[in-house]
């Protein structure tokens, strides 16, 4: 291979791992920002604070007598604090002793029981949290649909009957009455499945009888990063005509032929609009579906999938949602992702589903640059639920994770002391080697999984 055919290839591969460590240092410094300043608020100092490690490129000391760094590996970073050996938060047995009964306090192996678990439970916390708040700003970002139901951007679609307007009021389709949005759940499905349909709408002052095309048409709204669709090319605002020759006519028609695909290649005739507005085009792709595991309400089901969403083809009349609405559906998509991952990891411990559902560093890196790649909202959105992946397996009890720091406090506060030194150098060694283990495999799965 010559040096300029790999050119493309090393840019995609810069590309993603600028994103992947974009998105990490961002989830490491609010993690690590949380064990701080939680610290600092329980008279707890931290001596330095540092994203990523290896020979610091940059450093300086607050007023406070921490030094804030910037250092050459940027795959993770930790506070240390006063009497701390290492970056793990081991004592630092003679620095320990040096130290007066104030200064002690100021430790964090000399604070009070509830400061240490507070300080160390913080992290998963902020991680949490940011997830939380980026999600309800992405919300409030793009609106929510507001009743009545009213066209407000119409989507272009292939040549057809389209006689719909922006602002036009949909009072029924094919017949049947427009439900308040937060009834519609079952409404589309219940609709005749055809190219076009009646629509009944309010236009201004009058009631008119309009055609337009089926409202769940093949048009995909979203392309997965990692999937076939996007290995393909395959675009948001695609068309997608037919599967092997049979025309689509529905969004479900196209879920039904990948489903009944068994895996093989499929042949989709694509149709893309023009983004100067002049039409379109149409051209031949050959992807093959992934088998896929999804999360569900009783665990997981396993299904073909090419990995792109659907929408309505308009875009509803929106409002912006008030703040608790926001944080609401925050707090409901970062519980959805702690237990769709608890569960995934159950049921690929029981052997339900396949242990390629857990990917390392590669496959972390690839979703990044694909995300990035799909622009800023896909980006932060990735980086919310990348970030409620980091404060859950930090919460698992393994030593050195702040999980097994929570169990020792546990111990401590049910017995009175805590582990002892001994004790404690070998449950920290065992836990390095668990989570080695985990990074082996993790990568492993990078390397032979599709």
């Amino acid at each position: 291979m010559d040096l300029i055919s790999f050119l493309p290839s090393f840019g995609n591969v810069a590309y993603a791992l600028g994103a992947f460590v974009v998105a990490l240092s961002i989830i490491v410094a609010v993690h690590e920002y949380g064990h701080y300043i939680v610290g600092r608020w329980s008279g707890i100092h931290a001596e330095v604070f540092s994203l990523g490690f290896g020979p610091v490129l940059y450093s300086r000391h607050d007023k406070r007598g921490t030094r804030w760094q910037i250092a050459a590996l940027p795959l993770g970073g930790y506070v240390k604090f006063l009497g701390d050996a290492d970056a793990a938060s081991g004592k630092d047995g003679a620095a320990l002793d040096s130290l007066d009964m104030e200064e002690r306090r100021r430790s964090m192996h000399g604070a009070p029981l509830w400061a240490r678990a507070a300080t160390v439970a913080a992290g998963p916390v902020f991680n949490f949290i940011l997830s939380l708040l980026v999600f309800a700003a992405i919300l409030g970002f793009r609106g929510v649909a507001s009743d009545p139901l009213t066209v407000d951007r119409l989507m272009p679609l292939p040549a057809g009957l389209q006689e719909l307007r922006p602002g036009d009021e949909i009072l029924a389709i094919a017949g049947s009455p427009t439900p308040e949005l937060a009834r519609m759940d079952g409404y589309i499905e219940s609709l005749p499945v055809a190219p076009e349909l009646d629509y009944r709408v309010r236009r201004g002052d009058e009631e008119l009888t309009l055609r337009a095309p089926y409202p769940y048409p093949p048009l995909v709204a979203g392309v997965t990063p990692q999937s076939a669709a996007m290995a393909a090319d395959i675009e948001a605002g695609d068309v997608i005509l037919s599967i092997d020759g049979t025309p689509l006519a529905s969004f479900e028609d196209l879920r039904q032929k990948v489903a009944q695909s068994d895996g093989a290649p499929l042949a989709l005739t694509i149709w893309r609009p023009d983004p100067a507005g002049g039409g379109g085009t149409q051209h031949e792709v050959t992807l093959t579906p992934r088998r896929m595991d999804l999360p569900t309400q009783d665990g997981f089901e396993t299904r073909w999938l090419i990995g792109i969403t659907g929408g309505l083809f308009f875009e509803p009349a929106a409002e912006t949602p008030g703040p608790l609405a926001a944080l609401g559906y925050g707090a409901e998509q970062t519980y959805f992702i702690v237990k769709s991952s608890l569960s995934g990891l159950y049921h690929m411990a029981a052997g339900a589903i396949s242990t390629c559902n857990l990917r390392g560093p590669i496959g972390i890196a690839e979703t990044s640059g694909a995300a990035a790649s799909q622009g800023w909202t896909s980006f932060i959105w990735f980086i919310a639920v990348l970030s409620t992946a980091v404060g859950l397996m930090n919460l698992f009890p393994i030593p050195v994770l702040d999980g097994g720091h929570l169990v020792f406090h546990a111990w401590e506060a049910v017995t009175g002391r805590p582990p002892s030194d001994g004790a404690l150098r070998i449950l920290m060694t065992i836990g390095l080697g668990l989570l080695g283990l985990l990074m082996v495999f993790a990568l492993t799965n990078d390397l032979r999984c599709p």
